[in-house]
């Protein structure tokens, strides 16, 4: 008995298929394969290219390159922009080392290069206070909240002060109207943050009003600054260089008579 050969179904119907596969060319003419889909390439500007280049130069080796962190830095994911203008735009940022508390100096980047980072940074995800817009205050009730919230850190004059642990609270002279408000919304290193819940953006714009004022208000009527300590520490600073003086020229008046 014969076996029976096995046929696949593609091989039953190949004149077929062709006899239909012209009726429709005839019919519908030359039709155009779709090519296959492909995704778009993400539309890029100038400033997020400079972004993306100056985070992986300057960040990613401490913060990871999608900002993640790592054991040399923490992440920066749901930081928000003020957080990350206000570390560049005060020269905190970047460091060349490992450091408990960034001081202020000369920012490294321009505040274009700033803006770009800002944005990449942001990029990463999550929410985090966005810069402030800080409009002129009131300085009688800036002085108040200054008084309740940032005179016991900082010096009832913004001069600064020592904490613990090696963390101090910095002088507030150099600071922008903007660092100011950033610094209330982020509260960067031992500084609390102060949310909209405790701090309304009118007293915000008041504080910053207070704060500017500092730097301007002669807080030392009794002559230099020193520090900001006032004419007391002048004071007592000229009586002991006039002590010096006696006992020096006593000295020499008992050294002259001996001989």
């Amino acid at each position: 008995m014969r076996r029976p050969r096995a046929v696949t179904l593609p091989a039953l119907y190949p004149r077929r298929a062709l006899v239909v596969g012209s009726v429709l060319a005839l019919a519908v003419g030359p039709v155009a394969l779709a090519p296959d889909p492909t995704p778009a390439p993400a539309a890029t500007t100038p400033a997020a290219d400079r972004g993306a280049q100056l985070y992986l130069e300057q960040c990613a080796s401490c913060h990871g390159v999608r900002g993640q962190g790592s054991q040399q830095g923490p992440s920066l994911v749901g930081v928000g922009p003020a957080s990350v203008d206000f570390q560049l735009s005060t020269g905190r940022m970047p460091v060349s080392r490992e450091v408990s508390q960034a001081r202020r100096r000369e920012p490294v980047f321009s505040a274009g290069d700033i803006s770009a980072l800002v944005d990449h940074v942001t990029g990463f995800g999550g929410g985090g206070p966005r810069i402030p817009r800080v409009a002129p205050g009131d300085v009688a009730s800036g002085r108040e909240v200054f008084a309740a919230n940032c005179a016991p850190c900082h010096g009832a004059t913004g001069s600064g002060a020592v904490l613990t642990n090696g963390w101090s609270a910095p002088p507030l002279y150099d600071a922008s109207a903007t660092q100011v408000a950033e610094a209330v919304r982020v509260g960067p290193g031992l500084m609390p943050a102060f949310p909209g819940q405790v701090l309304t953006d009118q007293q915000v714009d008041d504080l910053t009003s207070y704060v500017r004022r500092l730097r301007t208000e002669r807080l030392d009527p009794g002559g230099n600054p020193l520090g900001r300590l006032g004419p007391l520490a002048e004071g007592l600073l000229a009586w002991a260089a006039v002590l010096v003086l006696l006992v020096a020229g006593v000295r020499w008046l008992g050294r002259r008579a001996a001989e």
